[in-house]
């Protein structure tokens, strides 16, 4: 059985990333990019869906593991009777072949280790064929091919690699496992393992010399922004959701999706967050992708996509496997890209506010995008949609959805004052604007509860209230966000965190089982509070998000009060973004949320 989420730690190499466990299993590793098939899909099933295991034989006395300083290259030290030793695993930044290397070090006595290998292709449903090939073992079933090279003898035995060894103080044992296309005429090269060491630190380390940020929380936010680089498909500049599909928000249940692509409501807040400290390029390229995976008709505008902006996101489910600790189904894909979300326009039309407002060079076809985007919108704002929560039930009229076309409408005029533009269209933006504005008021907000509410006419709260004040659609001490804010913390709080909504259930939302609390959502009442001027709360709530992050410093995308444990797809992106905006908020006292957002609207 897999182990728990909080056990994996990740390595990557800027397409594809590997979940590595503390028992030295490889469980999760899908290439050449992030959305391919898994040939260790372990994680999802059991060891015979494919893993890699590289450990001391027999129970060790102690594991302790870490990321070498700001980097993304993983150690574990072993300790056992007979001596100790350590693995760095770690995937060189992508040459011409994807790689992962794991060195074996001797650091005293005498070690006895173990090696494992079954590679199972397309998400451990195809056992390839094995044979040794100019010095490497080399496995081939339909498009995929991977060869192992290492100096250790390695034996066949029941569908499975195996090999034993053991190491000395100073000794130092290198494997390197590639991915290929199994049509390719020949092998790729060979890597030197210790000197792709060497270089994959440097890359890390000067990677994070440029991070400008030196508050109080450094170590927390270089390793989120790792962790988020960890997660950009460079060739596009896409930051995909997370590394994993169908990690359960329960377990047992069958909310598990796949997360493997990279959605449009993540724009503003990750621009956000690489802005400010100081990653200008990988911004830059975010936008970029945002607005070429845009192009096209504004109504089949896609809520997410894959990470060269593919547009067909077929969902499957993958019967063979028995899902992360019994949790069906397991599913690739996800048909949740064909919603009609209309928060996603808004978010568009911020992040690229947000990329005018801190200077970044236009680019020619974003005015283009921005006005068609708005040219629907103008319509297209007055219709039910699914809501930021890709709820499978009914479309309603969400509170949430309405604000954000408020701000596709509020930036677009901002950006016109901004540099001094004026005629028939702003105007009209400027009361599409309006009119937003005073509806929501009138239809999104409760008298009786004394909050804001999930949909229009419902009695429902909704963690995505929260960022009313942080978009700038009313000031945080308004009475009726601060009845909002106050309302959530009375009924949404479970342990300490926010759960996004009251209840769940095929009532509300169309699919049946609990959830565990949202990091994000939490990460969004410490901004609340910040904003508030409630500084000690804010930074109470988040010392206690930190407390829950890994022994490595992850975070999934949600947290299982009572059963102290993480749940959800791993790393998640939003939930390290969330932490990074946070930190940027609590050292600036809000002054990042309160310049960005200073046209706050006060209507009755």
């Amino acid at each position: 059985m897999a182990e728990r989420i909080e056990d994996y730690g990740v390595i990557g190499d800027l397409q594809s990333v590997a979940l590595v466990g503390r028992s030295g299993s490889i469980d999760w590793l899908c290439l050449p990019r992030f959305d391919s098939a898994a040939f260790f899909a372990a994680l999802l099933g059991t060891e015979q869906n494919g893993r890699w295991l590289l450990r001391p034989v027999g129970e060790p006395r102690e594991v302790r593991r870490a990321y070498l300083e700001e980097t993304l290259i993983l150690e574990t030290v072993y300790r056992t009777d007979k001596g100790a030793a350590r693995v760095l695993d770690f995937m060189p930044p992508r040459g011409t072949a994807p790689d992962v290397v794991r060195v074996v070090e001797g650091i005293s006595g005498r070690v006895a280790m173990t090696m494992q290998l079954i590679v199972r292709f397309d998400y451990g449903a195809i056992v390839p064929w094995v044979q040794r090939f100019d010095g490497a073992l080399v496995a081939l079933a339909g498009p995929d091919g991977v060869c192992l090279r290492t100096p250790v003898e390695l034996r066949g035995e029941d569908l499975t690699t195996m090999a034993e060894f053991s190491v000395a103080a100073g000794d130092r044992v290198p494997f390197v496992l590639t991915w290929f296309p199994s049509h390719q005429g020949t092998l790729p090269e060979p890597v030197d393992a210790v000197a792709a060491l060497e270089e994959t630190c440097d890359f890390w380390r000067d990677w994070c010399s440029d991070c400008t940020y030196d508050g109080d929380y450094r170590d927390a936010v270089v390793r989120s922004l790792l962790t988020l680089k960890a997660l950009t498909y460079e060739p596009t500049g896409g930051i995909v959701a997370a590394a994993t599909t169908s990690l359960p928000e329960w377990i047992g249940g069958m909310r598990n999706w796949d997360y493997r692509y990279c959605w449009l409501r993540d724009a503003t807040f990750t621009l956000q967050s690489l802005v400010h400290t100081g990653y200008i390029e990988e911004a830059s390229a975010w936008r970029t992708w945002l607005l070429r995976a845009v192009a096209g008709d504004p109504a089949d505008l896609q809520i997410m996509y894959g990470p060269a902006g593919e547009r067909r996101l077929t969902e499957l489910e993958l019967p063979w496997l028995d899902g992360y600790e019994a949790s069906r189904p397991v599913r690739v894909g996800n048909a949740a890209s064909r919603q009609l979300q209309l928060d996603v326009y808004g978010e568009m039309l911020d992040a690229l506010y947000e990329a005018h407002l801190h200077g970044m060079p236009s680019l020619h076809h974003a005015a283009g995008v921005q006005l068609k985007l708005l040219e629907y919108l103008e319509a297209g704002w007055r219709k039910p949609d699914d809501g930021l929560w890709e709820i499978r039930g009914r479309r309603r009229h969400f509170t949430h959805s309405k604000v954000m076309s408020w701000v596709a409408f509020d930036r677009a005029v901002t950006t016109a004052e901004d540099i001094g533009a004026v005629g028939d269209v702003v105007e009209r933006w400027r009361g599409v604007r309006d009119r937003i504005h005073a509806e929501v008021l009138r239809k999104g907000y409760d008298d009786e509860l004394g909050s804001f509410v999930q949909s229009y006419g419902s009695k429902t709260l909704d963690a995505s209230l929260l960022t009313i004040p942080i978009v700038g659609f009313l000031p945080a001490d308004d009475p009726r966000v601060v009845g909002t804010v106050e309302a959530i913390q009375r009924n949404l709080m479970r342990g300490g965190l926010v759960q996004r909504y009251a209840e769940v259930g095929e009532e509300v939302d169309g699919l049946p089982g609990g959830e565990g609390s949202f990091f994000l959502c939490t990460f969004w009442l410490a901004d609340c509070l910040v904003l508030m001027d409630r500084q000690r709360e804010a930074r109470e709530l988040f010392e206690r998000l930190l407390g829950l992050r890994t022994d490595l410093g992850l975070l999934s995308e949600e947290y299982d009060t009572d059963g102290k444990r993480l749940l959800g797809n791993f790393p998640q992106a939003f939930s390290h973004v969330g932490l990074v905006n946070t930190a940027l908020n609590l050292d600036r006292g809000g002054a990042a949320h309160k310049r960005r957002r200073g046209r706050h609207r006060r209507e009755a």
